[in-house]
């Protein structure tokens, strides 16, 4: 070949092929730009369609607190009320009296002159062992006034005496502790020297059912160490 003829030159040097290259480039960026974009409506569509779980709460505990017993308002209750109940407390802690004899003495003309509202209030607030009020009044009647066991039993009961029930006198002549020899000897002793009374006079005085209401045998005991 002659000298002058042209050398042939290397493809990489040739128009064509940097072309292709080129092509080739732009093509591939734009297959990158569109997997990005895939990428990203699939991970936004994920996000927006996962439930969303809630953060679990924390449970409440219920704390019952003790349910205060409200007091009564005594300030509605009218001071006569109060005042009566007072007066039944001190009748029934310091006199050993009844739940009767303390509602009379509360009305009475002759006694506490309280209305018959504020006696009732008093007596159906008053709380208290009338039973043990009952063989305290025994109690007294034994020992400072030396009454026979019948004698006692029917001052507790009487009208004109205590105003207990039967029951509150039962109860007290079961547990009273009282000598009633002792008691008809004391007796027999004061009709003797305040009264100058016989023996026979003072052993009828003792059995007598309108006197001292012992019993024979007591009488006779008494009689009998009345001089001793």
């Amino acid at each position: 070949m002659e000298e002058n003829q042209k050398k042939k030159k290397p493809f990489y040097k040739k128009w064509w092929v940097w072309v292709i290259a080129l092509v080739i480039i732009i093509s591939a960026a734009n297959s990158s730009d569109e997997d990005n974009e895939v990428a990203s409506q699939e991970a936004s569509k994920q996000a927006t369609t996962e439930p969303v779980q809630d953060t679990p709460k924390e449970e409440k505990t219920d704390i019952f607190e003790p349910v205060k017993e409200e007091k009564p308002v005594e300030d509605d209750v009218p001071s006569e009320y109060k005042s009566a109940l007072k007066k039944a407390e001190t009748y029934a802690k310091t006199m050993n009296m009844s739940k009767k004899s303390i509602s009379e003495q509360l009305t009475s003309e002759y006694g506490e002159k309280f209305s018959a509202e504020a006696a009732e209030y008093a007596m159906s607030h008053l709380e208290f062992d009338w039973k043990a009020n009952a063989l305290k009044k025994a109690e007294t009647y034994s020992k400072t006034m030396h009454m026979s066991k019948q004698g006692i039993h029917e001052q507790l009961t009487s009208e004109n005496g205590e105003k207990f029930t039967e029951e509150e006198a039962q109860y007290a002549m079961e547990n009273l502790q009282a000598d009633y020899n002792k008691n008809a000897l004391a007796k027999a002793k004061t009709y003797q020297e305040t009264m100058s009374m016989s023996p026979e006079g003072i052993r009828d005085q003792l059995t007598s059912s309108y006197g001292e209401k012992f019993t024979q045998e007591e009488a006779n005991y008494a009689i009998e160490n009345l001089d001793k």
